[in-house]
């Protein structure tokens, strides 16, 4: 099962509201396509690769557009930790790691 921490969510409102400035009907394609990308998660969890600041076999990443849609595969779910831009310094204390 696929859980989105409350941090994930708040980018992606972030990422919406950012994009809802110039349209809203991009905003509205972009957060869905955000949200329809994790939904095979439950399928393939080892579909994304490592976060490479991170030195976790557990947590992954898979691109769209220009965000990285951050993961950890645990036992019994997939954890959606963060939705973060691809030109931002990432850094693992970024990643919260608790739902």
């Amino acid at each position: 099962m696929v859980i989105w921490s409350e941090p994930a969510k708040a980018d992606l409102r972030s990422i919406h509201d950012f994009i809802a400035h110039d349209s809203r009907h991009y905003a509205k394609k972009v957060t869905q396509e955000i949200r329809e990308k994790t939904d095979i998660l439950d399928d393939f969890p080892n579909r994304g690769k490592k976060v490479p600041e991170l030195d976790d076999e557990n947590i992954k990443e898979i691109p769209l557009y220009s965000y990285r849609i951050i993961y950890e595969i645990n036992q019994q779910n997939i954890s959606v930790l963060a939705v973060v831009h691809k030109r931002r310094d990432l850094m693992a204390e970024d990643i919260p790691r608790e739902l």
